[in-house]
């Protein structure tokens, strides 16, 4: 059994002593106290009779329903502390007006109050003893009876305007109590016209962060256009598209290796791809001048690309499927000539319009030559060397570059004004 404070409601741990008390000790201190005994005003206290409410007996509930069973030492021990201990505070609140058992803080408060009230009751009790002791010197001359009926009068007097005023103050509050239930109602209708504002300003709120962030998304997407068009802006087409330039003994373009060589020996399917990116940019060079050349027609078509002879109504091809021969197909051998004399044309409609034009490598008759070293090099494969004729497509393609520039600076526009 545990007991606890009856204020607080806090678990006490009780000193060792309590449960030391003898039966005859109980005995003496259950000896009843007798003070003088106050006048009682009986038929006054009679109502309060019955609704008086006795405080419950630790020592009943203690063992109320519960003993314990068993013949050991320590079990009669526990059931003689409870008893004595439920007794001993049941008699501690029969004498006062405080129910036990309280803990330290709060027999310290209550120590505190009584004190209090102690010093109050002596206070006034030494006003009242004081007031008694000039009533018990006055006589019926120096009495102030006439003072005090006059002193009466006037109160009763004051006592009947204040009621007036009373009266006044009841009517002025039954009307302030009209118009403060008038404006609690007003009060409410806008507390409710406040929070479909705030349920308002909450959604608007909310597509105003949605836009924000669209807005800011759509922001990020233009600049990243606009870099993207200046780039494109700065980007040419032709050269995006065909991009000439060299592997070691090759010349390349987009990549792809022109030529072979005995040590390299380049499958015919990446060379016939050259030659169909070859064939379409002198295509698209010639459309771009708008020129139209004599005796042949340029028709790419990817790895067959291939050149018409226009008066004789045949194709040359311009791609390959064996190796070098003594005996090889001339329609090939025919077709680059050709090739080269179509970019010979293209090279003679750009000096018409531009004197300054020059390309690299001379041009003639299915030949090029290096003015450098004055040695020539074959365009045909047929009674020539890998080595010669891989020489001659990197010269072709190193003139094919120089046109391509040209064409770019003069013909091509930036994106933004065409």
């Amino acid at each position: 059994m545990e007991y606890l404070c009856q204020r607080c409601q806090h678990p006490l741990r009780l000193d060792p002593t309590l449960s030391s008390i003898d039966e005859h000790t109980l005995a003496e201190l259950n000896l009843p106290i007798n003070p003088p005994a106050p006048q009682i005003d009986l038929e006054a206290q009679a109502g309060s009779l019955d609704r008086l409410v006795l405080p419950p007996r630790l020592a009943d509930s203690a063992g109320n329903g519960f003993t314990l069973v068993g013949d050991t030492g320590e079990e009669a021990s526990i059931s003689h502390r409870l008893r004595v201990t439920s007794q001993l505070f049941d008699m501690l609140s029969d004498n006062s007006q405080v129910d036990h058992p309280l803990c330290d803080e709060c027999t310290d408060t209550l120590l505190e109050n009584m004190e209090q009230q102690l010093e109050l009751a002596e206070q006034e009790s030494q006003e009242y003893q004081e007031y008694l002791n000039i009533l018990n010197n006055e006589s019926e001359e120096s009495s102030s009876v006439p003072a005090l009926e006059t002193e009466l009068e006037q109160l009763l007097l004051e006592e009947s305007q204040l009621q007036s005023q009373l009266e006044a103050l009841k009517v002025e509050e039954d009307r302030v109590g009209v118009e403060l239930k008038q404006q609690a109602v007003q009060r409410e209708e806008l507390e409710k016209e406040e929070e479909r504002y705030w349920r308002e300003y909450s959604r608007h709120k909310q597509r105003l962060l949605q836009a924000e962030d669209e807005y800011r998304s759509l922001d990020s997407q233009l600049r990243s256009t606009q870099t993207q068009l200046e780039k494109l802006k700065k980007t040419n087409v032709f050269n995006a598209t065909f991009h000439i330039w060299h592997s070691g003994h090759f010349g390349t373009i987009n990549g792809f290796r022109l030529g072979r060589l005995p040590s390299v020996p380049v499958d015919w399917t990446e060379v016939n791809t050259a030659w169909g990116q070859t064939v379409l940019l002198l295509y698209s060079l010639c459309r771009k001048i708008s020129l139209s050349l004599n005796k042949y027609q340029l028709v790419p078509y990817g790895n067959f690309s291939y050149i018409k002879v226009l008066s004789e109504n045949k194709d040359l091809p311009l791609y390959g499927s064996g190796g070098f021969k003594l005996i090889w197909d001339t329609k090939f051998d025919a077709g680059m000539a050709a090739f080269l004399d179509c970019l010979q044309q293209f090279k003679e409609e750009v000096e018409r319009g531009d004197s300054g034009f020059c390309l690299p490598y001379e041009m003639e008759k299915g030949k090029i030559k290096d003015p450098a070293t004055g040695n020539s090099f074959s365009v045909k494969i047929q009674f020539n060397s890998e080595e010669q004729w891989t020489k001659a497509m990197k010269y072709m393609l190193t003139n094919l570059k120089w046109g391509l520039a040209w064409v770019t600076s003069k013909y091509t526009k930036p994106l933004h004004s065409s």
